[in-house]
């Protein structure tokens, strides 16, 4: 019996320090972009904040071969979003959607400017030909509910349109 309490408190304490690490490796300060100028991470200039006026945005839903219930979800409903609240921009191609296998090697350019790491939705508000990447980590809490999904999203694609 106190084996298995010791095995137990040494997986959590694994699985802690593992999370511990993924986070804190997940927060650049300065990102470049495909023109190899430097941007401001999140933390210095959030975008969501900002009201910009984007010339094009791209929303990039990157994901591994197999994909779980939220993964899948967050991409469709992101798509959702664009297509319903943004027939035109998504039409005229100033609001694209990628969906990305990040497993394959013909996508590791994307990986690479996106710095993506699993299962993520990226948005690229490009203004004067410079990338604004920001990763949204918020879908994530609102996977499960569509209404409050798509509103957030609307909102904030909204407000990188300069609406």
């Amino acid at each position: 019996m106190q084996k298995k309490i010791i095995i137990l408190i040494i997986g959590v304490v694994i699985v802690g320090v593992g999370f511990f690490v993924a986070r804190n490796e997940n927060k650049p300060i300065e990102a470049q972009n495909t023109n190899n100028q430097t941007t401001k991470s999140q933390k210095e200039l959030p975008m969501s904040t900002a009201k910009i006026s984007a010339e094009k945005i791209e929303v990039v839903h990157f994901h591994a071969t197999q994909q779980c219930w939220s993964c899948i979800t967050v991409g469709e409903y992101a798509l959702k979003t664009i297509k319903e609240k943004f027939p035109e921009e998504y039409t005229s191609g100033s609001i694209v959607f990628r969906d990305i296998n990040g497993e394959l090697p013909e996508n590791k350019d994307m990986v690479v400017k996106y710095q993506a790491r699993g299962s993520a939705l990226f948005v690229n508000a490009i203004t004067a030909g410079k990338d604004n990447i920001e990763e949204d980590v918020t879908v994530w809490r609102l996977v499960s509910n569509e209404n409050q999904f798509i509103s957030y999203f609307q909102d904030k694609l909204n407000k990188l349109l300069g609406k």
